[in-house]
């Protein structure tokens, strides 16, 4: 049980490490949740910064939630990796050190699921970038991800507790996108377009 806790003590802490926010002050000296959309995630930062700055936010959030998976994983098979896989993601959308206010969850879920899964990880990313590259809706392509998450892994025959991680992150992300949602369905859901 001790292992449990540590696991999820620091899974979220480490999730709580808002490279986002890092990136845009290191590189743009601004505070990204006073600029765009207000999110601390790395979408915000490439639509405000640009694909240098947001690139780096995208791989830092993944980073952290691929790493975590692993060590979850490693220390306590898939069980271990979908609890830490949980709470990295968990840190990501609500860190302490940004007043529990933080992104979508999307670049740090991504990561968790290359690290246990990477063949469905290749192909929610090969959706993904269709998507986005069809409409310029990153939201757009994040929502349909986050549908298609739990629906693959029940294809794949994966584990249970991976399962059951997959239908709870991908109804959470949708969660996360809900004012999104809103603005998909009323047509007026903004594109991606660079300022830099």
């Amino acid at each position: 049980m001790t292992k449990y806790i540590l696991l999820v003590i620091v899974a979220y802490l480490v999730g709580s490490i808002p490279f986002s926010y890092i990136t845009a002050k290191f590189i743009g000296n601004i505070d990204i949740r006073k600029h765009g959309s207000g999110n601390s995630g790395a979408t915000n930062v490439l639509r405000t910064l640009g694909p240098k700055a947001g690139a780096i936010a995208f791989i830092l959030d993944f980073l952290k939630g691929f790493i975590l998976a692993l060590i979850g994983e490693k220390l306590l098979g898939s069980q271990g990796g979908a609890i830490a896989s949980t709470f990295v993601v968990i840190g990501h959308c609500y860190p302490f050190s940004l007043g529990f206010k933080g992104g979508k969850g999307v670049a740090t879920a991504g990561g968790t699921i290359f690290a246990l899964y990477p063949l469905i990880g290749v192909i929610l990313l090969i959706i993904h970038f269709s998507i986005t590259g069809l409409t310029r809706m990153v939201s757009l392509a994040s929502i349909t991800v986050a549908a298609s998450f739990p629906i693959l892994c029940f294809i794949f025959k994966e584990p249970i507790p991976f399962i059951l991680y997959a239908l709870c992150l991908g109804s959470f992300v949708i969660y996360k996108h809900k004012a999104n949602i809103k603005r998909l369905l009323a047509g007026t859901e903004s594109k991606i377009h660079f300022k830099k």
